[in-house]
């Protein structure tokens, strides 16, 4: 019933818990099996370990968190020596998210993923581009189409594009990157924003501007995806703010073959399966037989 296909990728159910709010899932582990979940969407990863943005860098905001944390990881080959091997024996599907400032990294760090237990890549465009003065390459549609092509000339695993909602029209760049060859899109990733600290008057967060997540992006989140749904042919997995199974529900009515659920589980790290099985009791209640048949079933007036 609640098995989706996503790129010829078979998940067992459409809950994947987002990139850069489950690491490894080693935490997650000690608290329930991570073959519960449809899939992981491993933290950010890049050709080179990074340390990350000075803090502070995380702040809670109304609805949601401010974030730039900088893409903090120990690197691909840290990820497939250290990370992978255990990974592989959770029973659930691996989703490398891999991350650049330069398309030159973007395609080794892919590259290095071919031969390892990997199911998918799912690429974030939204990483300023140092050959271009620190454009984020998610912001054009030129720039999106021409990493994906880049990536998608050197990655044998599916790709899935992971849209930034920083842009003017989210179509454009939807249908640049299935022009680039994209097998999957995923948004939204996160909208930028900023907070001040009224009496010492400087940005809460170290660099200024961060990245906002939580319930408050889900309307524009559920927005995006529904506008995206209808300029391509690819699947989308949607993602920004979901934290019930209600949210589920509707991204998925908005267009979604599946989600990813992230900020929610810093309050709740049961939240993915909580979702889960409010999906599963939606479905049976309605006589839903696979979640398929939700997808895209929204009536517009």
């Amino acid at each position: 019933m609640l098995n989706v296909n996503i790129a010829g990728v078979e998940f067992k159910n459409p809950i994947i818990a987002a990139s850069g709010t489950f690491g490894f899932g080693r935490e997650y582990a000690e608290m329930y099996p991570l073959s519960e979940l449809g899939g992981i969407s491993c933290k950010g990863t890049t050709l080179k370990e990074r340390p990350g943005n000075p803090p502070p860098r995380v702040t809670e905001t109304p609805g949601g968190m401010l974030n730039a944390v900088g893409l903090q990881n120990p690197g691909v080959e840290h990820f497939i020596k250290e990370d992978l091997p255990w990974l592989s024996r959770q029973g659930t599907r691996i989703i490398a998210n891999v991350a650049g400032s330069a398309v030159s990294d973007y395609c080794k760090t892919a590259e290095l993923l071919n031969g390892t237990p990997v199911d998918m890549v799912e690429l974030n465009i939204s990483c300023p581009n140092v050959k271009e003065g620190g454009v984020q390459f998610g912001v054009t549609a030129k720039g999106v189409e021409g990493i994906t092509r880049a990536v998608r000339d050197c990655c044998k695993k599916p790709l899935m594009v992971k849209l930034s909602p920083n842009v003017t029209d989210i179509t454009e760049m939807a249908i640049a990157a299935e022009s680039g060859g994209a097998d999957a899109l995923s948004l939204i990733n996160t909208l930028t924003g900023m907070r001040i600290d009224i009496n010492s008057r400087r940005p809460i967060i170290r660099n200024n501007t961060g990245g906002l997540s939580g319930p408050a992006v889900l309307p524009v989140a559920i927005r995006m995806v529904w506008q995206v749904s209808g300029k391509v042919k690819l699947p989308i997995v949607g993602l920004g703010g979901i934290s019930t199974w209600q949210d589920a529900v509707e991204m998925l009515l908005a267009g979604a073959s599946a989600v990813q659920v992230g900020t929610a589980i810093f309050t709740d790290p049961y939240a993915p399966i909580k979702i889960r099985d409010g999906l599963q009791e939606f479905m049976e209640k309605n006589g839903v037989k696979s979640v398929s048949e939700l997808t895209g079933g929204v009536k517009p007036w």
